[in-house]
Parts: structure tokens; sequence; C-alpha cells
């Protein structure tokens, strides 16, 4: 067992180095022995009792979907909750925070049955509390119906799935504007795709490292700038963060850098926030987050935020949410000013949220109250970030996968899943608000996915764009047949 867990460590640590943005030649050595590592820990799993030690994985060894997976697991939660969760050790109140299970509703109704039976004895005239009542449980079932017909829609669901070939290393980052997929890489280049034809559209060079992060300001603050620079106010725009500490504004349409910042610091993640003239939020390798003037291009404030590289800005309306290499979380609000427009809201370090270590990074998708946290393990967190308390969704049936990113678009919260020990690769999809998991979306050799971008289409299919080894774009067809 100690072997097994040494491999498993030595492995999270390659898939670390995988998707740095930069590689030296004793690491690129060390992800040379993956496969090696690999097969000897399939060796191991062989030789051990393999459902005690490989979670989730039938005792024949076939691959099956997760949720039969977990189903067929002793541990496995009542069928009521997430077929995708299992209960982890002194993981059982973190799961009834994080997934409002059927059965913890179930158990709340009874409660009130019994409450309405007493004040029947002492108030047989209060007709309104059996209304009420009544109420409720029409509403649960009309969310149980719901939920059920979702699910199934989910399960049956398939997708075209087109290549985007033209980068030459991992995409680190993908954004979706209109009918463009925008790609950036460690390969230095920013590419735009046109996606009904799945071609390259431009290929914009000009950075001298890895591109990092992306971000599209709205429509409105594209046009500003294009009145600014005197050209078509249907022009848009895209931000790159490299690197080679630069951030580089693109005008797609006309494949040229308007505008270059200098951020005298390697930039590792940004975001654009639309509040009165709008602001560029970056965060930097040495964990500092700067804000910039949409209006001046000019650096407004710089904060020592984090002990370790940002890796995820998100915005929430006039909120920006930052996110660390060590697993730190820190929530701002932005005051609209032409100086120190970030005022720290929250902090909550590592030890709060769980997360971070072994050169992994973390990144985030706020919602309300809560923030969703991918940080490289086999479970979603969701911290409550005002008061720092934290739940788990599971998203994998496997000690040896993890999660990369996650996603909110149109009622769904989407985790990227990847096994460690055999390199299989799937999307989890679970409802929103409640967190229930709906299904599991893969095919033979899917690529690891390390960043995810969607839209719907005017007749309300979605379309998906996910980046990682290859950048492939999923397109929902028609509802019938088994899941492609």
């Amino acid at each position: 067992m100690g072997e097994v867990r040494k491999l498993q460590k030595k492995l999270r640590q390659i898939e670390n180095l995988e998707i740095k943005i930069s590689l030296s030649p004793e690491e690129r050595f060390k992800i040379s022995r993956k496969a090696e590592l690999r097969s000897r820990l399939a060796e191991l799993q062989l030789q051990l009792s393999g459902p005690q030690q490989t979670l989730g994985i039938v005792g024949d060894g076939k691959k099956e979907k997760m949720k039969r997976q977990v189903e067929d697991a002793p541990e496995a939660l009542p069928s009521q909750t997430p077929p995708a969760s299992k209960i982890l050790k002194g993981e059982e109140e973190s799961k009834a925070q994080a997934t409002p299970a059927p059965a913890a509703k179930q158990r709340g109704r009874g409660g009130e049955t019994e409450i309405g039976r007493q004040r029947e004895r002492t108030e047989p005239a209060d007709v309104s509390h059996h209304c009420r009542e009544s109420d409720n449980e029409r509403q649960l079932r009309q969310e149980e119906a719901e939920f059920t017909s979702l699910k199934s829609s989910w399960e049956k669901a398939k997708f075209r799935l087109r290549l985007l070939e033209g980068h030459n290393d991992i995409v680190t980052c993908v954004v979706a504007i209109d009918n463009l997929v925008v790609s950036g890489s460690r390969d230095t280049t920013v590419k735009v795709w046109h996606v009904p034809t799945a071609t390259e559209h431009k290929n914009l060079g000009g950075h001298t490292g890895g591109v990092t992060c992306l971000s599209a300001p709205p429509p409105e603050y594209c046009k500003r700038l294009a009145r600014s620079l005197s050209v078509s106010d249907k022009e848009r725009f895209i931000l790159s963060g490299s690197a080679d500490c630069y951030v580089k504004i693109w005008a797609l349409n006309i494949g040229q850098c308007v505008k270059s910042i200098y951020t005298f610091n390697a930039v590792t993640a940004l975001c654009f926030v639309p509040e009165e003239d709008g602001y560029i939020i970056t965060g930097s390798d040495g964990g500092k987050v700067q804000a910039w003037s949409w209006h001046t291009f000019q650096n407004c404030q710089s904060i020592n935020a984090h002990q370790e590289a940002v890796t995820s800005i998100q915005s929430q309306g006039p909120l920006v949410f930052s996110g660390s290499a060590e697993g730190g979380v820190s929530v701002w609000e932005n005051r609209c000013s032409d100086r120190d427009p970030l005022r720290l809201l929250h902090h909550w370090s590592g030890q709060v949220t769980g997360c971070g270590g072994e050169g992994g990074r973390l990144t985030l998708s706020p919602r309300g109250d809560r923030v969703f946290l991918a940080h490289g393990r086999a479970w979603l967190k969701i911290l409550h970030w005002r008061t720092g308390t934290m739940s788990r969704l599971t998203n994998h049936s496997s000690i040896t996968g993890v999660t990369d990113c996650v996603h909110q678009t149109g009622g769904l919260l989407i985790g990227s899943c990847y096994d460690l020990a055999n390199g299989e690769s799937s999307l989890n999809l679970f409802s929103l608000p409640q967190c229930r998991y709906l299904t599991s979306l893969t095919w033979p050799d899917a690529p690891r996915i390390l960043c995810f971008a969607a839209w719907t289409t005017g007749s309300g299919d979605h379309r998906w764009v996910t980046g990682g080894r290859d950048l492939i774009v999923w397109e929902q067809l028609p509802n019938s047949g088994k899941q492609k």
C-alpha cells in the first residue's frame, strides 16, 4: 500500500509538471517516466484487493460509467443522492451542506408533518398551515419530477466532437465569442477559430512566453475602445496574459495587437470587471494581484495578495475572486476608483479551504455566496465565502481522480475529471443550484481537460469547447438514442 501511495504521488507530481508553462530538462525527464510508473501502479493494484484499494472500480477491472461504479461500491450513498458521490471519511456533514439531497428534504418534510399533527390536536381550525404543507409537498414533487426529467435528458445526450488542429503544445485557456473560439497555448500563440467550419480564423503571434489566460470584455466596453482607436464599433477585443509579463489586447477582426501592458511579473490569471469604466485584474506567478484601468490602461493598484502563483481570477458583479496555488482564496470588492479600487472583503487560507499543495493549481467559479473550487483532487470543494465554511462535492469515483477545472453554464455545474492511474478523462455534470449529479460524458482516449468555455445556440442547444492536449468543440445534437 505504501508503494501505491508513492506512485500515486509521483504521478500527480508529473501531471502537475505537464501543465506548467515552461519545463526544464530535468522536468521533461520526469514526465518521460509517466507510462512506466502508470504500468507499475496498475500491476500493484491488480495484486491488491481491487475494490478496497481503488474505490469505484468493480472487481473484474472493467471500465464502467461513473454511476455504475459507485452504485456497485459498498459505501455508495442512497439512490436519492448524486450517484457520482461517495461518502469519504469525515465527509458526511460536508456532503449534507454541499448537496441537499432529496432524502434530507424528505426528513424535513416528515418533521413538518409531525408538527402539523401536534397542531391538529391543539389548533384544529388552522387550515392555512395544512395548505402551506400541501404547497411544500407539491413543490418538492415538482422539483423532483423536473430533476428526473433533466437527468434523463442528459443521460441520453449526444454530442458531435470536432478537433481544432493548429497548436503545437498544450492549450491552457479558451473563451467563446459569438461563433468564434479563442484559445491560448503554451506555444506562445493566441488562435481564433471559426466554429461552424472548425477552421483557424486568425493566428495572433506576439507573446514570447506561454499564454496562460484569456478574457473577453463585454460588447459595450469593446465599443468604447473601438471608438478611441477609430476602428469599427463592431470590433471585438480579447485580452491575453503570458509568462512574458505582458497583457495584450487583440482586435479580432483585424487580427492585430492594439495595446500591450507590461506588468513586471509573469501573468498567470486575469479577468475583466465590467463596472464603471471597466478594469483589468491580473494575477502573477509571485502571488500579486493588480488592477488596470480600461480607460487609461494605467496600473491602479498592486497587492501582494497570495503566497504563491495566482492561478484563477473571476468576477461576479462588483466582486472579484482570486485563487492561488497554495490553496488560498481572496474575495475583493471593486469600489470603482481610479486609485486602489480593490478592497479585501475576505481571505481564506489553504488551511481553511483544504486546497493546494504539490505544485498544483486552483481554479474557481463563484455563484452567489458560494465559490466552487477545483484543485487537483477527486472532489470539488465549495467555499461559503462569507463564513469560511467548506463542503465537498465528489467528482470522481476513483481515489486517483483529479479535477482540473470547474465551470457553470445554463443551469449546469461542470467539472473535468482525469484519472492518474489509467489516463481516462471525462466531464461530470451536476444540476444547479442543488449540485445533484446528472451524468458523465466521455469517449475512448479522451484527453485531459484543462480549460473549458461554453455558450448556447439560438435553438438552446449547448456548445462547449475544451482545451488541454487537444482543442475540441462539442456540439449538442437532438436528444435521441444513446450518449455519444
